[in-house]
């Protein structure tokens, strides 16, 4: 072999072991994220979160140029999908779809989690929240929430008001409701919002404490009176049902809201791309159609706003819970 066939042969080699290791150093700093990102939903397909997650989920990946693939994991108030994702490796590719439910009410439920709801997770980002409405049969004599509350007061056991199960949102929302107003109306739990909503227009339970999308047909088509939100300021969707802090009682305000959580100790560059996408999301026109037509209004709080908020929620229902005195487990 020549000397100038040999030095061509070094050359190429050379070349050659640059190119793999530019390769392998790139590979090993690569810019987050590389591959699709799990979402983690704790609820079954077609639930009010789940579409959420959908909807926000793809307009995501657009902004990220990766996909967010969601896994549906149901069951135990959302504590089945916070432990999965608590558990996850915490490098920005399993994101939770969590809820007021995950994070604020069933901390409070169960005595026994399998993960330290306080310490496992970072927030990422709100993206939006909804009021729950008090409704009642429209053969109920009353009007407004403090015809209800007179009622109740002139009328002891004869009014009880149901919710979409024990423990739930609308459940600690009618305590709240009962305390807030000094009556005390028996609570009736049913197996999800589909048979709440039958009960209260049948008769068979004289009011409701429900989401507002579960029942914003019925209100409109005159199959339920709306009395009041929950929220502190009135909902986009029932614009002239007032709230109960503006029909007298004040500071009331319970309202389910969806936010995104990641694994303690995921890396700051990777939640930050995370909050980006998702605020992205939010101006997204498609996405933002869908969480008005769900009776929600977009939120955009990250960083240590949301974890405050997170916070406040969860030391609010643990109070309503212990004041009740309701147990899961």
């Amino acid at each position: 072999m020549s000397f100038v066939t040999a030095l061509r042969r070094t050359s190429v080699a050379m070349a050659a072991g640059l190119t793999l290791a530019g390769a392998s150093t790139h590979s090993a700093h690569a810019e987050y994220p590389e591959r699709p990102i799990r979402l983690i939903v704790p609820s079954p397909p077609g639930d009010g979160s789940d579409v959420l997650a959908r909807n926000v989920g793809k307009a995501m990946g657009e902004v990220l140029g990766q996909s967010l693939v969601i896994e549906n994991k149901p069951g135990a108030g959302g504590s089945i999908a916070s432990d999965i994702t608590a558990k996850a490796a915490a490098d920005g590719y399993t994101v939770l779809l969590g809820n007021a439910s995950t994070h604020a009410v069933t901390p409070g439920l169960y005595s026994k989690l399998p993960y330290d709801s306080e310490k496992a997770f970072s927030t990422v980002s709100l993206l939006a929240s909804a009021p729950n409405v008090l409704v009642v049969n429209p053969a109920l004599p009353v009007k407004n929430i403090g015809e209800f509350i007179a009622y109740a007061k002139a009328n002891p056991g004869k009014l009880n008001v149901g919710s979409g199960g024990n423990g739930s949102l609308s459940h600690l929302s009618a305590i709240l409701f009962n305390s807030m107003a000094g009556i005390d109306i028996p609570h009736v739990p049913y197996k999800g919002a589909a048979p709440a909503v039958t009960a209260v227009m049948g008769g068979e339970i004289s009011a409701l404490m429900i989401n507002i999308p579960t029942v914003s047909q019925q209100i409109q088509a005159g199959k339920l009176r709306a009395l009041a939100v929950s929220s502190l300021e009135r909902s986009p969707a029932l614009p002239d049902v007032p709230t109960l802090n503006e029909s007298g009682l004040k500071g009331y305000n319970t309202e389910a809201w969806f936010g995104l959580f990641v694994p303690a100790g995921t890396p700051a560059p990777a939640i930050a791309k995370l909050q980006s996408a998702a605020a992205a999301a939010l101006k997204n026109e498609a996405v933002l159609t869908n969480i008005r037509n769900m009776g929600a209004v977009p939120k955009d709080l990250k960083g240590q706003a949301f974890a405050d908020f997170v916070k406040a929620e969860a030391t609010k229902y643990r109070a309503i819970i212990k004041q009740a005195d309701v147990r899961i487990d």
